[in-house]
């Protein structure tokens, strides 16, 4: 069986984690990707620790399977030779470079374009190519300017940021979205197009219902700790042991809840009779509850919530949430073993499923330059 992707030729010649990430989808399904590197190689081979059994940077792996690396000099003839026929050979090609470094070595869109008018180019950038084009592109930096850090933490906190580079993860998604949608507009045209995305624009899009609001109000959302503004209860909530999580999105599940916790009262109660009460009255309401919520930990009441259809679960570490997508039966983990057996690497499985044409995992996350010499018509 081969991938959806099968022989779709990927040019990686980005770094760090937005479009390292975007090309491992890409080669889980099959496309060959060939990570051109420069001789130092991706920034995040050297953001140590922690590091795998064989000295790898977990940072650099958990986004480049599947992957051939080569190094190239742009600075010198051979290496900026060896990399333009990697982009020549291409049918899709991705960077993230500061704006004029591609056009500097005839790298860029327009030139690539020129010479070979089918190939889908896609750049990512920090914010964009015009006014923010020389500003440089860190997710915490995006985090914080584009207004995801104003609405995370409690209120009390200072703002903070997501615990992972969220903002690089969605606009590695989004590169996706663009280079799969430019390339089913290829099949149609025969002509590449040139797909851009940028981490500003990409948090601004995620921050849905916030952003909304915001637009329809002129009035900018406020951090909230675990609490929804639009929803309640829809939050963490003390137990005997720890917070719970629970996510009552209807009046059947809150009536639900009420009998659960032992007091339906609270059901027929005109101050949280509906959602738009509740929100209203959600600092009452959580005391209530939280005092109910004492009597037991944190996983008996998600255990006995669960079995009636509310939503609720104890806030779990990584090492817990890993272990209660095996026990779901979701195989979060997956294990590839070099071709050579020198070394293995575990991973999170790709999200994605598809009956017919899965994700394969064929490589792990390459040594610097372990495939130099490589093209995609020369030896792998």
């Amino acid at each position: 069986m081969t991938g959806a992707l099968d022989g779709l030729k990927v040019a990686d010649f980005s770094r760090v984690l937005a479009g390292p990430f975007a090309t491992m989808m890409l080669a889980d399904f099959g496309a060959d990707v060939i990570k051109v590197e420069r001789p130092s190689g991706d920034d995040t081979r050297s953001w140590v620790p922690p590091v795998d059994d064989y000295g790898v940077g977990t940072y650099f792996s958990s986004v480049n399977r599947n992957k051939r690396s080569i190094t190239c000099d742009l600075g010198t003839d051979e290496g900026l030779a060896a990399a333009t026929e990697i982009a020549m050979e291409a049918d899709v090609m991705i960077e993230n470079f500061r704006p004029g470094v591609m056009e500097r070595y005839g790298l860029d869109y327009e030139t690539l374009h020129a010479k070979r008018p089918e190939l889908i180019y896609c750049s990512i950038t920090g914010f964009g190519s015009t006014g923010g084009a020389s500003l440089p592109g860190y997710d915490l930096l995006v985090q914080a300017v584009g207004g995801l850090m104003s609405v995370t933490g409690s209120p009390d906190s200072e703002p903070s940021k997501v615990g992972v580079a969220l903002v690089d993860v969605v606009t590695g998604q989004n590169a996706v979205v663009g280079i799969l949608t430019a390339l089913r507009a290829l099949d149609h045209t025969g002509t590449g197009q040139r797909v851009e995305v940028n981490l500003l624009s990409s948090l601004l899009s995620g921050l849905v219902n916030q952003a909304s609001s915001t637009l329809a109000t002129g009035q900018a959302p406020q951090r909230m700790g675990n609490a929804h503004p639009s929803i309640a209860p829809y939050e963490t909530l003390k137990t005997s042991d720890g917070p719970l999580a629970v996510a009552v999105g209807t009046d059947k599940q809150f009536q639900a809840l009420t009998r659960v916790l032992s007091v339906p009262e609270l059901g027929t109660d005109s101050r949280f009779a509906d959602n738009s009460s509740r929100v209203a009255h959600r600092d009452e309401l959580k005391s209530l509850l939280e005092g109910q919520l004492q009597n037991k930990s944190a996983a008996d009441w998600a255990s006995l919530l669960t079995d009636e259809g509310v939503p609720a679960g104890k806030v779990n570490s990584v090492v817990e949430a890993l272990g209660l997508a095996e026990t779901l039966g979701l195989a979060p983990v997956v294990e590839i073993a070099a071709e050579d057996g020198s070394r293995t690497s575990q991973q999170v499985a790709n999200p994605i499923r598809l009956s017919g044409t899965p994700a394969e995992y064929r490589r792990v996350p390459p040594l610097l330059g372990e495939h130099s010499g490589a093209s995609f018509s020369g030896p792998s």
